[in-house]
């Protein structure tokens, strides 16, 4: 996962492809009466047997198959975080990629797995590294050599190189306190049959592979390489100086704002000048970190082409959804063909498949060819570098068919924009439904407006005063009535916040007489919320604003004895890696502590109906976006914990004090209900 100084990526949008139906041809039927027989009409001419479709070329190549971050993979399968893969598909996504990998590598000649770091989410969490052991013992089992590196997730202390450049790195470590290195140490490296050697560290390897003919070196470093790791590397390169080399890291090459165009980063360029440019035989590297997939060629000192590509799946839908990179290297053809695609995903029960179980990623970062005269690139360091004897066939080729053989599946489901402001379903046990509209578009909210409470229960909102709380530079025409909303809402508009950073902020409250100031959701809630970030939105001054929070300071809850007493009961917000929280102190259990769901980053100027439904039957709550269930969801709770303060709408609280955080974007509706509500009675649905 990302640090807060070098994030940026997209929310990947998921569109599945259709099946063509075949055609034939109408056979004639004969007439049933008495009439005399008509002379037959002259049969049509023959037509030519198709010709035989041409033999698959025969080639010399192999795959490479890249993991990419695991994270949560291993904190989701934990039974600490209710073993959420398990309970809703019966696998985990980990183990079915390793063990795709390990049922396939003879058949699509797969050499070497490489595995670009965050192996887990929690460093100091045993369970998770014990999900990652076991995946990874699958491919050891099967003798089916693998390179490993730390990401900053799996070391103690996770330093950024923009935030500090000489501290946070394999220098700098308690090398017996690492739990890296206890579970994924030297001796179990050296098990591997391509294992060439570890720096004094223990954090960086190298492996040689040898396939058609040829070797091939991949060279891994961990999180933060010193100077010292990098000179290592550059010495295993000089011993080795006929071999090829693919450059694995955690960091090196990150996603530009539109989630599609590469983006070079300091400690990348860092590792461009101290390593690559100069190291011929470096002529592709890879690495995760940066959610998303893009590439981006250099060229180096020699004027040869550097490949970089980085992958990382992780904010995608259920933490990647066992999607990883496939590299075939066809020797005789000079490409690199690069697939990217799930195992996981078809072997999921078809129950549980929807629209964004996408199996194949077919956009051109995640499916493409790179074209490399491999004999040319490699002639100044390996001069005798040529492509083996051609014996096989394509095994990308082979690969999309098997992935692809009997998966149809699920296209989105077909949804109904309301035919007017009452199309949607009312339910029972409805607290509070505020529709964020009434003025003229283009026009200021006014001072002091109020936002009924279509429910009739009186829990209406008030607009805060300009300057309140005491020193708020906010504007009157930073609140504005629009008539932009999200596809499926009924309401015929939203409000526009246009707080900006510091302290101009404009929010709503509800009256501290309310009725649900007090209300703890015993029974369960589904919170509902359409917003829209606005796309000026960025992690420097609108991280962690709130689109909704409960005031208050939850240290004061009774028995509290959990960490950050200061944050409010509860906050639904946007992270520094543009992802929504929904933090809360639930009602149960006692004493109270924090439950949290994640959305994966989500997308700029883009409507979004989130759903957080609370299930008091499983003690289950379940964050949607999209109709999507996230992954990182919250167990062992049940309601909301109250401090009988009011509910504020688009600022924030810390340590009990005034509002901040204040919200940039459009909020169009709100509703909250107190029990769990199914898909069919969300507010994206329709009232018959």
């Amino acid at each position: 996962m990302s640090h807060p100084d070098d994030f940026k990526a997209r929310r990947r949008q998921v569109v599945l492809a259709g099946a063509l139906a075949s055609t034939g041809l109408l056979a004639a039927c004969g007439s049933d009466n008495d009439a005399d027989p008509v002379a037959p009409s002259p049969a049509p001419p023959a037509i030519p047997p198709a010709p035989p479709s041409p033999a698959p070329a025969t080639i010399s190549s192999f795959g490479l198959v890249v993991l990419p971050d695991t994270q949560f993979y291993s904190r989701y399968a934990t039974a600490e975080t209710g073993n959420q893969f398990a309970k809703r598909y019966g696998s985990t996504p980990y183990a079915a990629q390793t063990q795709w990998i390990a049922d396939n590598a003879a058949a699509f000649r797969i050499p070497f797995v490489i595995h670009v770091g965050d192996i887990v989410d929690q460093v100091r969490k045993p369970q998770q590294w014990e999900v990652a052991d076991k995946a990874m013992k699958i491919l050891e089992d099967k003798a089916v050599p693998y390179s490993v590196l730390a990401g900053n997730h799996d070391v103690l202390t996770d330093v950024g190189y923009e935030t500090d450049r000489v501290g946070g790195t394999d220098a700098t470590r308690d090398l017996a306190a690492e739990p890296y290195l206890k579970w994924f140490g030297t001796e179990r490296a050296r098990k591997q049959a391509t294992f060439g050697g570890r720096d004094p560290s223990g954090f960086h390897e190298y492996h040689v592979f040898q396939a058609e003919g040829q070797r091939f070196l991949v060279l891994s470093l961990s999180w933060r390489a010193s100077d010292a790791g990098i000179a290592w590397a550059r010495e295993v390169l000089r011993a080795n100086p006929t071999l090829p080399a693919i450059l694995v890291n955690h960091q090196l090459i990150a996603i530009a704002n539109d989630g599609v165009q590469p983006l070079e980063v300091d400690y990348g360029l860092m590792l461009w000048e101290k390593l690559i440019r100069d190291q011929d035989q470096i002529f592709m590297t890879v690495n995760g970190h940066h959610h998303g997939a893009a590439r981006l060629t250099k060229t180096n000192d020699f004027g040869n082409a550097v490949e970089e590509m980085v992958v990382d799946y992780q904010m995608a839908y259920q933490g990647g959804n066992g999607l990883l990179r496939f590299y075939e290297f066809d020797l005789t053809s000079n490409e690199i063909r690069a697939l990217s695609f799930s195992p996981w995903v078809k072997q999921k029960p078809k129950d549980t498949l929807n629209e964004f179980d996408q199996i194949m990623l077919k956009d051109a970062n995640n499916e493409f060819t790179v074209k490399m005269d491999f004999a040319r690139r490699f002639a100044r360091f390996a001069p005798g570098f040529k492509a083996g004897a051609a014996t096989g066939t394509s095994v990308s080729a082979a690969v999309t068919a098997q992935i692809m053989a009997g998966f149809t599946g699920t296209p989105a489901v077909a949804s109904r924009p309301a035919a007017n402001a009452e199309d949607y379903p009312k339910v029972s046990n409805t607290v509070a439904h505020w529709r964020f509209t009434g003025g003229a578009a283009g026009t200021a909210v006014p001072d002091r407006a109020v936002i009924a409470d279509v429910t009739g229960n009186g829990n209406a909102l008030t607009r805060a005063a300009l300057n309140a709380p005491a020193g708020n530079t906010a504007q009157l025409a930073d609140l504005q009535w629009t008539a932009d909303r999200h596809r499926l809402s009924s309401a015929p508009g939203s409000i526009a916040f246009r707080n900006a950073a510091g302290k101009r902020l404009s929010y709503f409250l509800t009256d501290a007489s309310a009725a649900m100031n007090r209300e703890t959701f015993n029974t369960g809630y589904t919170v509902e919320a359409f917003v829209k970030l606005d796309k000026s939105w960025t992690a420097a001054s609108n991280a962690w604003m709130n689109v909704m929070t409960r005031a208050g300071r939850r240290g004061n809850l009774k028995d509290w004895d959990d960490g950050l007493p200061e944050s409010p009961p509860l906050q639904f917000a946007i992270s520094n890696l543009r992802e929504l929280q929904w933090e809360v102190v639930p009602q149960l259990p006692a004493p109270p502590s924090a439950r949290t769901n994640w959305s994966g980053e989500i997308l700029l100027d883009t409507w979004l109906h989130v759903a957080i439904v609370n299930d008091p039957a499983t003690r289950e709550t379940t964050m949607y976006v999209e109709g999507a269930p996230v992954l990182r969801n919250a167990i062992d709770a049940v309601g909301l914990a109250s401090l009988n303060l009011p509910w504020t709408i688009g600022a924030g609280y810390w340590d009990g004090g005034a509002p901040e955080s204040g919200f940039l974007g459009a909020i169009g509706e709100i509703r909250i209900v107190a029990k769990p509500l199914a898909p069919a009675q969300w507010l994206t649905a329709r009232a018959s």
